[in-house]
């Protein structure tokens, strides 16, 4: 069996680290050192909408644009149970019945 690391293979893969010399790195670092002015804030992604959670920890909910159709099937429903209330009548368990 081959020991050599999967990311030696790849020669387009420069810049991959190991899991062993990630935590040598991190293990020979100094908690106490200071950050650099200059450093570059980890955002984990393209940043499209500023948010108080970072992105790693919780992702912003993607859209899906709809289409007109889709609006109006909505806002038809709506309006049927709006209307449907106002007569005084109730569609919660599905079927119209007395309120």
């Amino acid at each position: 069996m081959d020991n050599t690391p999967d990311h030696a293979l790849d020669p387009a893969s420069e810049f991959c680290i190991s899991d062993e010399e990630l935590t040598a790195l991190a293990l020979a670092a100094d908690p106490g050192a200071p950050i650099d002015p200059d450093a570059v804030p980890w955002r984990g992604g393209v940043d499209l909408i500023q948010s108080p959670l970072p992105e790693w920890y919780m992702p912003g909910a993607m859209a899906i644009g709809r289409g007109r159709t889709t609006k109006i099937v909505v806002i038809s429903i709506v309006a049927g149970i709006l209307l449907i209330n106002a007569f005084g009548l109730c569609v919660t368990s599905g079927f119209i019945s007395l309120a």
